[in-house]
């Protein structure tokens, strides 16, 4: 038997609270949305998350898988962990290599860093402890250049400035995150085992690299890269259909016509409960209307569907620039973390701490949206 597995009665009061807290939650969201149509929206909403998600993710995969096979292959990665280690090791306890992860999150989107974690000479500078925290440090700037430029656009006074300063609030909270998340993967993993498998690379002035001409192992990489970021692709779809979908039908509300069956229709739970937490969480993030918390809550999962959210409050004057510096801070760090958390931690081989790395990032968002309220506020000053 797997050594992850153990013996359990076949029938016991596992089997009893299961089924209660099973029936209780889609009994209570069938009886809202109707039987068939949460079926119907369920399937329509796993299916649009195959096609528009999952093979989205995919190809940015493949890119980055591309990149990094290239990149690995000619020292570039080296040359970036030897630059930036002095800045990452204390800021992240990460080697310099994390940097180039970060650079791809941000331009992509948060499972870009899987590939990266497939290539030998990326992951030759990390240590097994560190490697988990990839989901997190890649999770807090996934999609950060989209969501950048977005908030830069958006028509109200000062967006560039709070843009600019959410981002600051990201790598804060980026920082919080990853550093709680060490804390949890160092009494799991110790703190001297290394990611290496071979010693050919017990010398760190070393990489390997393919055997023939300069233009045959440029192809070779990126095509081997390529395949990694096919693999990771393949290998999320089943945690970002299910978790995804699980959020969305908690996060969105009925549609135009009311609930009808159709891809992405919910019955709002999140929002509901951000709003009654809105009198602790409001004063945190400088928000000045109560509305202004879906944000946030929507970002837990879906980034891009928060930003959607943005426009219609600047319509109704319920927020200013302060709260697009908070906007821009918490759905950049979470980044609909809990729509690809499970599957990415999966993908790393530690799936056993997926709730410790969701409750680390979670306090990182909630202190990047503080930091971003603080440090706007305390730039208006001057």
């Amino acid at each position: 038997m797997d050594e992850k597995h153990k013996l359990v009665p076949a029938v016991g009061r596992e089997v009893i609270i299961f089924i209660v807290i099973f029936t209780t939650i889609f009994g209570l969201i069938g009886h809202k949305m109707g039987l068939i149509n949460m079926i119907n929206t369920i399937m329509q909403s796993s299916y649009a998350m195959i096609m528009d998600v999952c093979f989205y993710i995919m190809g940015v995969a493949v890119i980055a898988g591309a990149l990094s096979g290239i990149l690995g292959e000619f020292g570039v990665i080296a040359l970036i962990d030897k630059l930036l280690s002095k800045l990452m090791g204390p800021l992240y306890d990460l080697p310099g290599a994390a940097s180039l992860g970060v650079l791809t999150c941000y331009m992509s989107d948060n499972p870009a860093i899987l590939s990266l974690a497939k290539d030998q000479n990326f992951v030759r500078y990390f240590k097994n402890y560190q490697l988990p925290a990839l989901t997190n440090i890649g999770t807090s700037f996934g999609m950060g250049l989209i969501i950048t430029s977005t908030m830069m656009g958006l028509k109200i006074d000062g967006s560039i400035k709070a843009a600019l300063v959410g981002n600051l609030g990201a790598i804060i909270g980026s920082i919080v995150s990853v550093r709680i998340m060490m804390r949890f993967t160092k009494a799991y993993y110790g703190t001297e085992d290394s990611s290496l498998d071979f010693k050919e690379l017990e010398n760190r002035k070393l990489r390997v690299v393919r055997e023939g001409s300069v233009g045959g192992r440029a192809i070779n990489s990126l095509l081997e890269g390529g395949k990694n970021g096919v693999d990771m692709g393949l290998t999320i779809i089943p945690g970002v259909v299910v978790i995804c979908s699980l959020v969305l039908l908690l996060t969105n509300g009925p549609g135009p016509e009311g609930y009808t069956g159709a891809a992405n229709e919910g019955v709002a739970f999140l929002p509901w409960l951000g709003e009654k937490l809105s009198f602790i969480l409001s004063p945190l993030f400088g928000f000045q209307n109560p509305s202004s918390i879906a944000v946030p809550i929507t970002a837990l999962g879906s980034a891009g569907a928060a930003m959607g959210l943005v426009p219609g409050l600047i319509e109704s004057g319920s927020i200013t620039a302060n709260e697009i510096a908070v906007f821009t801070a918490i759905c950049m760090c979470w980044s609909g973390y809990l729509s690809t958390h499970v599957a990415m931690m999966d993908s790393l081989g530690a799936k056993e701490l997926t709730g410790k790395a969701i409750m680390s990032h979670t306090i990182g968002g909630i202190c990047a949206g503080i930091a971003a309220n603080l440090l706007y506020k305390l730039f208006m000053l001057f």
